[in-house]
């Protein structure tokens, strides 16, 4: 007899063509109708009016993704936030090709004496990579080391994989600049990157400090008495298995320097996508040095005239960045052109899957602007809102996007399919964009710690034999916090303006 196949969840390709043609479907059942927009095109609240309805057809449907990534004359384009994309995974895999980040946590490890203190400090590490950049697939290269580490100082496997899947996880949670998170939601919102930071940036450093506290205190607990693990019976094995592991070698001075640049990388993408002059009326200081260097004979020309000053750039900007960095990483490296190619065209391959589902979600927004429903949508929600705080629609957005995260697993994908209609639903209730973007992002973030769904989770818990539910015995408590925390957070920045 044979086995009962097991049911897999939807592709995200799949789940978003879906969503895309309901939303065709809507457009015959939804009166259509238009709001009157202010000088920025955002929707003013009391113009809504009703329209002739203009329903969207089978080539309307298969069109949409299409036009979603050129744009239309009522929809936005995905094309540039696809191509930044493309452009850091190129970035990445030049990176990866020198091998410095594996090298670089790897002697952290080897060389720290002190484990609860190398807990704190590669937590600090994988929160930042999550932050910045995503970081999730690119750590399944640490829990082999980290493993031995841990139980042969008298931890447990467990730990090893909190320090790496909790200290990344909440990087993501908080995603500052991730690419695939913040700038996607952020642009699909209509708003730079920069807006909010201020929030995500506490939210990084709160929630690290707690999850290091966490993990910290169930590691001491394990070390000052093995039956206290949640996988007590398993670490004699774990010690026989992980005895003799082949260590990464110490970064050379090369991969250090490399490491240096990665962070530069960063630094700048974050220097140059805050508005200065906006946050304050003298803050002009990279408009007036932009202007003195451009204006200098040959070093001006030689740069290029067309370069904007810091607090003005966005994604073609921030695309060029990474482009360019990812050359000069390669050139001061040593990788030769033809390898330089080859690893930056596999970055950009492993995320283009991410760069079409940006061109497929926005086509539900070209569907529903093309079909007339998104203000009528807009009114329904402008009508239900009218007696809603602040305080209480923040807190629903966010409880929103937790069950939508498990409903579209993609964080790019869940962006690019609710934000058009999430972000303009807040203006009726007072509510910042960037806030419905941190929502969002926290939300997701904690669903993507727990979730069976993703490959990053029961892959970490693959290697180190651990099974989901002793994962989700050890995470229930910090979940908890986490999700009061960022309720809190959220509530904060929505009445503060941070």
């Amino acid at each position: 007899m044979s086995e009962p196949k097991k049911r897999k969840m939807l592709n995200a390709f799949t789940m978003l063509f879906i969503l895309t043609a309901l939303v065709a479907v809507l457009t015959w059942l939804i009166p259509a109708g238009i709001y009157q927009t202010d000088a920025d095109g955002n929707f003013i609240a009391g113009t809504y009016e009703a329209v002739k309805r203009t329903p969207q057809g089978i080539w309307d449907l298969f069109s949409a993704p299409i036009r979603g990534f050129l744009g239309t004359e009522t929809t936005p384009g995905a094309v540039e936030v696809a191509l930044f994309i493309l452009m850091v995974g190129g970035f990445l895999g030049v990176v990866n090709e020198t091998g410095a980040i594996d090298s670089g946590i790897a002697a952290m490890i080897k060389n720290s004496k002190n484990t609860n203190v190398l807990i704190w400090i590669l937590m600090a590490v994988f929160a930042l990579g999550g932050s910045t950049y995503g970081m999730a697939e690119e750590t399944m290269a640490f829990y082999p080391l980290l493993i031995p580490l841990m139980v042969g100082v008298g931890m447990d496997a467990l730990v090893a994989v909190a320090v790496v899947l909790v200290g990344s996880g909440l990087g993501v949670l908080s995603s500052t600049v991730n690419p695939f998170a913040t700038v996607i939601a952020s642009d699909m919102a209509g708003i730079s990157t920069a807006d909010g930071i201020v929030l995500r940036v506490i939210f990084l450093i709160v929630t690290y400090i707690i999850g290091a506290l966490y993990v910290s205190r169930y590691a001491n607990r394990v070390k000052e008495n093995p039956k206290n693990s949640l996988i007590a019976d398993q670490i004699e094995a774990d010690k026989a298995k992980w005895s003799s592991k082949e260590d990464i070698p110490a970064p050379t001075g090369k991969q250090k320097i490399v490491l240096w640049l990665f962070a530069l990388t960063f630094v700048l993408m974050i220097l140059s996508l805050i508005p200065w002059a906006d946050l304050r009326e003298n803050w002009t200081f990279f408009n007036t040095l932009n202007e003195r260097i451009l204006a200098l004979p040959v070093v001006g020309h030689l740069i290029g005239k067309s370069i904007p000053p810091f607090g003005t750039w966005y994604l073609v900007e921030i695309s060029a960045l990474f482009l360019l960095m990812s050359i000069v990483i390669a050139a001061f490296y040593g990788i030769n052109e033809g390898r330089f190619v080859e690893v930056f065209l596999e970055g950009v391959n492993d995320l283009i899957s991410v760069a079409l589902i940006c061109a497929i979600a926005r086509g539900i927004q070209v569907v529903m602007n093309d079909g007339q429903i998104t203000a009528t949508v807009l009114h329904w929600g402008e009508q239900s809102l009218a007696g809603l705080s602040k305080g209480v629609f923040t807190t629903l957005t966010f409880l929103f996007y937790i069950p939508m995260s498990f409903l579209i697993p993609s964080t790019s994908g869940l962006a690019a399919a609710t934000m058009g209609i999430m972000a303009p639903l807040g203006q009726f209730a007072g509510v910042a964009e960037s806030i419905i973007v941190t929502a969002y992002q926290a939300a997701c973030g904690i669903v993507n710690l727990i979730t069976p769904t993703s490959g990053v989770v029961m892959g970490a818990l693959a290697i180190a034999n651990i099974d989901l539910g002793v994962w989700w015995k050890f995470m229930r408590n910090l979940i908890i916090i986490v999700f009061v925390l960022s309720i809190v957070l959220l509530l904060a920045g929505a009445y503060l303006g941070i």
